[in-house]
């Protein structure tokens, strides 16, 4: 079994817990409206996310992309249809799980969010992780994994590494966008989901039915 790791406190210090927690429609119409950071004067959507609002395990990548700016839906461009395969392979889709993203709007050019940005955003995060509680948060790539689990995080190092944050059990995958430029880190990856599929199964109680 994978040792897990109490990491240090992040910048971002996610919670199941939040102060001044909005209900799910008043969020959405605060992330719908937001005008925060400069992100909001060429997002075509905002990309609240999706999935089971009772979701046992969150997804969470770096921002929408722009296929994602277009629909408003997260992942659903040639990273989102291998994110759902990586989520097939392990007998699980999206309607079993809760897939956001560290910022709601589209950086231009598909750049990283800026920090600033990333923190205009980070209160939606964490009132979304309040409202589903989720058991185990996934970190995909760099940006969220530095973000959530710690400053220093090396994707490259500590992918499929298992770390514990009030109570929440995380861990970091490579991004899908990164497996489709660099098709060798694939196999890694499928020894990080198959841990994260026995991770669920040691902890979770209805995301794979009985």
């Amino acid at each position: 079994m994978v040792q897990c790791q109490k990491a240090a406190q992040p910048a971002a210090g996610i919670s199941t817990e939040a102060k001044d927690m909005m209900d799910w429609d008043a969020l959405y119409e605060a992330c719908m409206s937001c005008r925060k950071c400069p992100l909001a004067e060429t997002r075509h959507h905002v990309v609240f996310g999706e999935g089971a609002r009772d979701a046992e395990v969150m997804l969470i990548g770096e921002g929408p992309g722009e296929q994602e700016d277009r629909t408003g839906r997260p992942f659903v461009g040639r990273a989102g249809k291998l994110l759902d395969d990586m989520l097939a392979m392990i007998d699980l889709n999206r309607e079993r799980v809760f897939i956001g993203n560290m910022v709601k709007c589209r950086p231009p050019e598909n750049r990283d969010p800026l920090n600033l940005e990333q923190e205009a955003c980070i209160s939606y995060l964490r009132n979304q992780v309040a409202l589903i509680k989720p058991k185990i948060i996934v970190c995909l790539g760099r940006i969220a994994a530095i973000k959530l689990i710690r400053e220093d995080f090396k994707i490259t190092r500590e992918h499929g590494q298992w770390f514990e944050k009030a109570g929440v059990q995380m861990t970091a995958l490579y991004h899908p966008s990164a497996l489709l430029r660099d098709p060798r880190k694939r196999p890694e990856s499928f020894e990080d989901l198959k841990a994260l599929q026995a991770k669920i199964r040691e902890i979770c109680t209805h995301t794979y039915p009985v």
